[in-house]
């Protein structure tokens, strides 16, 4: 275990944890399990969602709009970044002396209350192992606590409470904030150029990895196919090293893979040995990768072979990862949280293997610098699509010194067109689409509005009688 930290003792000494932004993917399942420790958990938020719903269904107080008065009664106070420095909810808590900590933080300090805490980290993938890795893990009957980038369908939330000393979350390298965790078991699924507003190059991406790497109390399984994962990890050997992949050299192999349509089926071999035939229901082959790491990180727990088997026969995905949301006119309409070049090469290219007529990327570009320093990865990767649509990018937390914009990116990509609002870009779509034609939006943004935007176009032109 990692030394305490100012928030463990914060956490210790409290008895009502207030949350600003209590709704957030990342909020929500860290009150959950607070609640269930014994903390009188209270919250805000700006906006209703299911989210809230679940959280008041809990007996969770929470507060509409965020106000200075909120945080009364408080013992400590946790906000999520996603909150701009004026919001004078957390102005308030800053200068009011209660303890009062960043929601990554709060995560550490949850880590390290558990013994065995699996962290999964990756620039690709997280989200999909870390819900498939815990759908497995209860289907073993370990029962979990969880924090997941996205929703589990299983639960219906992004985070589950156990009865065990496991727990499983998602690891994520934005700004090193999983330099803040306290892993027992690191896993490594892939490492890419990302984020390089903050990291710069490759190298530092690295060594960044390494240094969560080291942190491991346990093991650590890591992707031994994947160069720069195997670079980050060079030297380190105080640890249990795990790897997975399909090369020989791996503990955990898969071989014999057959694709059928989009979904894989392949033989799962333990250091050279058969074990069993795992059948995928997520879309892929990259989710053979994430499937390995996964099953891998099950039986270092405790789980079977069939625990794998079983949990995976039964996992179809995370939300927003390939998830469909319903078929209108003949169109098929699915969302996806790809907004890397490499996360839409392999979308996109599960999408071409289904049996569609032509796949449709609606893509929102997600901040400045990453549009400008992967423009060509963007464009050759969007181009695998059979149509592109594109809208202007959210830049999110950054100011546009790039002087980058969408119409640099069409430009790139031929026969693309590109709106400035979403109901130019879902009138657009719905006008256009085709009987058996697959729309996929895609980005980590707000893009799942032009989707929904999409099917009031598609009902609009059944209530018409147009096409």
């Amino acid at each position: 275990m990692m030394q305490e930290q100012p928030i463990d003792q914060a956490l210790s000494a409290a008895r009502r944890v207030h949350f600003i932004g209590i709704g957030g993917s990342g909020m929500c399942p860290l009150a959950e399990i607070l609640r269930h420790q014994g903390y009188t958990i209270t919250g805000s938020d700006n906006n209703e969602s299911e989210t809230l719903s679940r959280v008041r269904a809990l007996g969770i107080e929470v507060q509409m709009g965020q106000r200075a008065e909120n945080i009364q009664g408080a013992d400590m106070i946790v906000f999520t970044a996603a909150l701009l420095p004026d919001n004078p909810e957390l102005v308030a808590a800053k200068a009011s002396g209660i303890p009062t900590f960043e929601r990554a933080k709060l995560l550490g300090a949850v880590t390290r209350r558990y013994q065995n805490c699996i962290c999964v980290c990756g620039t690709h993938g997280k989200t999909t192992t870390t819900a498939m890795l815990t759908q497995m893990m209860v289907t073993a009957g370990l029962s979990p606590s969880a924090v997941i980038g996205g929703r589990l369908p299983m639960t219906n939330s992004n985070g589950l409470v156990g009865e065990s000393e496991h727990m499983v979350c998602e690891a994520c390298e934005f700004q090193d904030t999983f330099l803040e965790l306290d892993p027992d078991v690191a896993v490594i699924l892939n490492i890419d150029e990302d984020h390089l507003e903050y990291f710069k190059n490759l190298d530092n991406i690295i060594q960044s990895f390494r240094k969560f790497s080291q942190m491991a109390q346990k093991a650590i399984i890591y992707n031994g196919d994947d160069l720069n994962t195997r670079r980050a990890l060079e030297g380190i050997q105080d640890k249990r090293l795990i790897s997975f992949g399909r090369g020989e050299e791996n503990f955990f192999r898969a071989i014999n893979v057959i694709m059928e349509g989009a979904f894989a089926r392949y033989d799962l071999l333990y250091h050279g040995e058969y074990l069993t035939t795992i059948r995928l229901q997520v879309p892929g082959e990259h989710n053979i990768s994430n499937s390995l790491a996964a099953i891998a990180a099950v039986m270092f727990s405790g789980g079977s072979v069939m625990n794998c088997e079983q949990g995976i026969a039964s996992f179809r995905g995370a939300g927003r990862r390939f998830e469909i949301l319903g078929n209108y006119h003949g169109v098929t309409l699915a969302d996806d949280y790809a907004h890397h070049p490499k996360e839409l090469e392999v979308t996109l290219t599960a999408a071409k293997q289904m049996p569609f007529r032509r796949v449709w990327a609606v893509f929102q570009p997600f901040t400045f610098s990453r549009t400008a320093l992967l423009l060509d990865d963007f464009a050759a990767a969007l181009s695998l699509a059979d149509r592109v649509v594109l809208t202007k990018i959210m830049g999110a937390r950054e100011v546009n010194t790039y002087g980058i914009s969408t119409a640099q990116l069409a430009e790139k990509i031929p026969g693309s067109v590109w709106f400035e609002e979403f109901q130019e870009t879902a009138e657009y779509v719905a006008a256009h689409t085709q009987d058996g034609d697959l729309v996929l939006t895609l980005g980590c943004g707000d893009i799942y509005k032009a989707g929904k935007m999409m099917t009031e176009c598609w009902k609009a032109q059944k209530t018409t009688g147009g096409q």
